[in-house]
């Protein structure tokens, strides 16, 4: 039964479904892995055995009357905190928001959930998920999987380290600039960026709702596609997908800049792999990206202010000052600077669209550096915002820009492949995707 540790949630679904295995063992088997890991407090806020045990006998009773509901029905999965969840705390990784328990399920969580899908608790994540490296010391900060002395990549940390430390085989999180597709890269994870707005927010504390989007960290792009649809996306046929023939464009423009050695050369490597598999590669400038990066002043800490005022006013001296120095801003943001920056923005997105409109997909490296050093971080208060800077900038072209991508692990430790595509290309980028993963194996 260890073994089901390390498995796919496909596969696990899979074992369901052939009688092979027991949603009511399996919901065992992770809890007690959970609850006897000594990193579990770094991990996971809160771990619901109740209605883990609760969901998990539901689902072997429907297995056994041939009653399943998906292939996910009987899996388990982890929830970033800031997913409401009923009774259960949801604290978005703040002490502003200590003791807040919803009433009721995020619709997302509700869809999981009536998909089968069996709720092992809630994960720490970034100050209310607004960082890159997944240091909060207000809270806790998870575990990188690949450097014990590392930050593992936010916001949604915990959910990556849930499934890397083998304490849930699927985590939900949110990105907002990079927050599911970072930490999935720096821990060797398959992280996918829906289309913004394709799945509810809708009981999910928010950011900045014009960028924010839910989706899976997992093992694999099949299990990206199935816990894409579980949460109330469109199922995807991964079928036959194929790199031979298509075309991919290596976006050069920031996306090359300053990056450091091992990720360069693990992304090169990738794109040769790609290339040998049949695709055809060409690398582009794309200038309007430079002015779209102008833009993240006024857009983020703006809306996220609006978001957050009631809770930073009241109490914002409870804050991670790193946290609170970057949405303060938003503060004195006037009106007219925000909408015209919106605007422009909904300009900018139209001619990167024509840029890349003869590709299939664009390729860069998923982050351009490796995880800083923890220490580092927590002591200079210059070096975490250069490295949050720099660790979001690639990720972030996909939530300016409108994308939808996926970050697929090279082999290189913390090394990413992100692969992304224009909105409304979730299934063709998810297809490309599981084409590169055989590629890159």
């Amino acid at each position: 039964m260890q073994d089901w540790l390390a498995m796919t949630a496909a596969d696990l679904g899979r074992g369901i479904g052939a009688g092979e295995i027991d949603p009511v063992d399996l919901a065992v088997v992770y809890l007690a892995a959970i609850n006897a890991h000594p990193l579990r407090d770094k991990i996971y806020a809160r771990v619901t055995d109740t209605r883990a045990m609760a969901e998990a006998e539901a689902a072997s009773a429907r297995a056994k009357a041939g009653l399943r509901r998906g292939p996910l029905d009987g899996v388990p999965v982890s929830w970033k905190d800031l997913y409401d969840t009923a009774g259960v705390g949801t604290e978005a990784g703040t002490a502003m928001m200590a003791g807040r328990v919803p009433e009721a399920d995020a619709v997302v969580v509700r869809a999981a959930t009536e998909a089968g899908m069996v709720c092992l608790g809630k994960t720490h994540l970034s100050e209310i998920a607004f960082s890159g490296l997944g240091y909060n010391p207000v809270t806790q900060t998870p575990p990188c999987v690949n450097d014990a002395q590392a930050v593992p990549g936010g916001s949604s940390s915990g959910a990556a380290a849930s499934v890397a430390f083998d304490l849930a085989p699927m985590g939900i999180g949110s990105d907002t600039g990079g927050s599911i597709r970072l930490p999935s890269a720096w821990n060797d994870l398959v992280g996918f960026k829906p289309t913004h707005g394709t799945l509810s927010l809708d009981g999910v504390v928010a950011l900045c709702a014009s960028f924010d989007t839910v989706g899976p960290l997992c093992r694999s792009v099949e299990d990206a596609a199935l816990g894409y649809a579980a949460l109330g996306g469109a199922a995807v046929d991964l079928a036959g997908a194929t790199l031979a023939g298509r075309r991919f464009a290596v976006i050069e423009t920031m996306a090359l800049d300053e990056v450091e050695a091992e990720p360069g050369a693990a992304f090169e490597d990738a794109v040769a792999k790609v290339q040998h598999a049949g695709a055809v590669v060409e690398r582009i400038e794309v200038p309007c990206l430079r002015d779209a990066f102008a833009l993240t002043a006024p857009l983020y800490p703006g809306e996220a202010y609006a978001e957050w005022a009631e809770y930073i006013e009241a109490a914002g001296d409870k804050m991670y000052a790193r946290v609170f120095e970057r949405i303060l801003p938003g503060r004195e943001l006037l009106a007219k600077d925000f909408i015209a920056a919106q605007r422009r923005l909904v300009a900018l997105r139209a001619e990167f669209a024509r840029e890349i409109a003869g590709y299939d997909a664009v390729l860069v490296p998923s982050c351009p550096i490796l995880p800083p050093k923890l220490a580092d971080i927590a002591e200079d208060a210059a070096f975490y915002v250069e490295r949050n800077l720099k660790a979001l900038r690639n990720t972030r072209i996909g939530n300016l820009m409108g994308l939808c991508g996926v970050s697929l692990p090279t082999g290189v430790p913390s090394c990413g492949l992100m692969m992304m595509g224009l909105a409304g290309r979730d299934a063709q980028v998810l297809r490309l995707s599981a084409a590169a993963e055989r590629a890159l194996a």
